[in-house]
């Protein structure tokens, strides 16, 4: 396949530049080259409607939306179904379905074009009682994507229309941009004006900026926590109504903007800004962000070369991350993701059945430049050179006390390897490399379990150890990534399942559930997880007879009366929906509410 079929970012906002057009056909020719799957196959059922309407009274209501948006504002969602890949992403389900792809789907789809209009479609969803499920740009991967919660909800696509970056302040290293505006896009921006200032990405730049900071994701330089680095919202309420957050509040002179919207994050009262985080309390359509000034930059790796080193590991980082030492959201792995990100399949080491052996990890990676390891430390320092060289100093000393590692810089490994793509993304360049990992199974797919640990070995050391006991019952490879901010890490399990199998995904469906309740059991919980399993997580965090989750009901009851917007995101239901069996907690759940729809 050609590169010119790839989208680009020029003639559509989901699409990748074109530094990274090549990297894109060859990432698409690989990824399709062990696909089994078919491109589509035909629907079970046209359209999969709301729930409690009917189709006449679905026309109706589609029929009202048209003649606010206009025919090219609604799609209907009756044609074949096709997962594509990353670049070329569904926005009406799962392309990572790890139940039927016909299960989570939505009913239409709107495509508004203004904020206005957002607080149209919501006063419509209103009038008719129609589910809506607002998306960004729906590269929520690992997640549930674009799906709905609901089946039969219409999406509304921010990103393909309301896709701009609406400022970018050079003096004030800030910016505002719309939902559609991904990593690429708003990278390639600031090239383009060349201004001195980094974005903080994620491991992939595909996504919406403002959809990762939302759902609280993270990137890897010191501005690598998004949400703590946003500024300012522009928000559709559920009735139609419209807020703005922080300084946005006050009204800017002669109707402009308040100067200090990007500046400063709080309003005076209640600092609102997080209930629209991880929430359905509202539809984010403009949102600040607060912009690193450039700076000089070194990247390193430290291998680590005995499984038991673990402990001691751990311990290292937590003095040199509480101290600030480590400049950035570093990144301790496993051994097992030098073989997986270098593209190649799983088959390429290992032909066997049950899961991938750990002696055949160590001869894998032995024919590696990093040579016989067990773990490997990603991180990078900023400044001048004198202070990275003295910060260094001091990470160099304290990891040398393990015996047998091995600090690397990247001009010491070659071009082809994995930790030039850590030096990109940890300093702020987005990129696609991390797609190589789903090279691993043929038409694979995956699911991500993320828990918190403090910062200690003990605390680490029991969640590595539920996590990898609970991947080899189920039967998958473990694959272990510990992003590091402090005094805590997110443990970030990445299941990787052939989406074509369907004992395969029954097993990842398994294998979730078991390790959030064990996780609870040892006082652990997920940052955040795949909309299947929100009810359980959500369960999880019971302290005080669940007075979280009914805060979060009382204030969802309050906005959302009719309970429209997005109903179940994030174990958030309405009470239209509360204790209608609409919950999913187990396998037998999920039956009942296939039965139900």
């Amino acid at each position: 396949m050609s590169q010119s079929q790839i989208p680009s970012l020029n003639s559509l906002h989901s699409g990748v530049p074109e530094r990274l057009a090549k990297e894109a056909d060859a990432a698409r020719t690989r990824l399709y080259s062990i696909r089994t799957l078919p491109e589509s196959k035909p629907r079970g059922e046209p359209v999969r409607l709301p729930p409690n309407i009917t189709q006449d009274g679905f026309d109706t209501a589609i029929n009202a939306l048209v003649k606010i948006l206009g025919e090219k504002g609604v799609e209907l969602n009756d044609k074949e179904l096709k997962d594509g890949w990353y670049m070329e992403h569904p926005n009406t389900h799962d392309a990572y379905h790890v139940i039927d792809q016909e299960e989570m789907v939505c009913s239409a789809l709107a495509y508004p074009c203004s904020t206005s209009e957002v607080q149209s479609i919501v006063k419509w969803a209103n009038e008719y009682r129609i589910p809506l499920w607002p998306i960004s740009m729906g590269r929520n991967i690992g997640y549930g994507g674009a799906a709905p919660r609901v089946p039969g909800s219409v999406v509304v696509d921010l990103g393909r229309n309301m896709n701009q970056v609406l400022r970018i302040d050079e003096n004030n290293a800030s910016c505002m941009v719309e939902p559609g505006v991904s990593y690429f896009k708003l990278y390639e921006e600031i090239q383009k004006r060349d201004l001195p200032l980094w974005i903080d990405t994620p491991d992939l730049g595909g996504g919406s900026v403002l959809g990762n900071a939302i759902d609280r994701g993270v990137g890897y330089t010191p501005y690598g926590d998004h949400f703590a680095n946003h500024c300012g919202m522009e928000v559709v309420l559920p009735d139609g109504s419209l807020l703005r957050t922080g300084m946005g509040a006050i009204p800017g002179k002669d109707g402009a903007d308040n100067p200090t919207w990007e500046s400063f994050q709080h309003a005076y009262g209640p600092a609102i800004d997080g209930i629209f985080s991880q929430s359905n309390f509202g539809i984010v359509t403009k949102m600040g962000f607060w912009l690193m000034p450039e700076t000089g930059h070194q990247s390193y790796m430290i291998t680590f070369p005995r499984e038991e080193d673990f402990e001691q590991i751990v311990d290292i980082i937590r003095p040199l991350a509480l101290k600030r030492i480590l400049g950035n959201i570093p990144q301790l792995r496993h051994a097992i993701q030098e073989l997986a990100v270098t593209g190649k399949p799983r088959t390429n080491w290992y032909t066997g059945s049950g899961r991938f052996p750990r002696d055949v990890v160590r001869e894998g990676v032995k024919a590696l430049p990093v040579g016989d390891i067990s773990w490997v430390f990603y991180g990078t320092q900023y400044g001048d050179a004198a202070s990275i060289k003295s910060q260094l100093d001091i990470i160099k000393s304290e990891f040398s006390k393990i015996k047998g590692s091995r600090f690397m810089l990247p001009s010491e490994l070659p071009a082809d390897h994995y930790i030039h793509s850590r030096v990109n993304v940890c300093s702020g360049v987005p990129v696609l490399k991390e797609l190589d990992w789903l090279n691993w199974k043929s038409n694979a797919a995956h699911l991500f379990f993320s828990p918190i640990t403090p910062t200690d070995s003990k605390n680490a050391r029991t969640i590595h150890n539920l996590i990898d006991n609970l991947h080899q019952k189920w039967g998958f490879d473990t694959f272990p990534t510990l992003c590091v901010a402090g005094r805590e890490m997110h443990y970030i399990a990445n299941i990787v399942y052939d989406r074509a199998d369907e004992d395969e995904k029954r097993r990842a469906r398994g294998l979730m559930r078991e390790m959030i309740a064990a996780a609870a059991k040892e006082g652990f919980g997920e940052y955040r997880t795949h909309l299947l399993f929100a009810d359980q997580v959500a369960e999880t965090y019971g302290w005080g007879g669940g007075a979280l989750r009914k805060f979060n009901e009382t204030i969802k009851d309050a906005l959302d009366p009719n309970g429209i917007l997005a109903p179940g995101r994030n174990g958030i239901w309405p009470k239209s929906y509360r204790g209608k069996g609409w919950e999913l907690v187990g396998e037998g759940a999920l039956q009942s509410v296939k039965a139900k729809i």
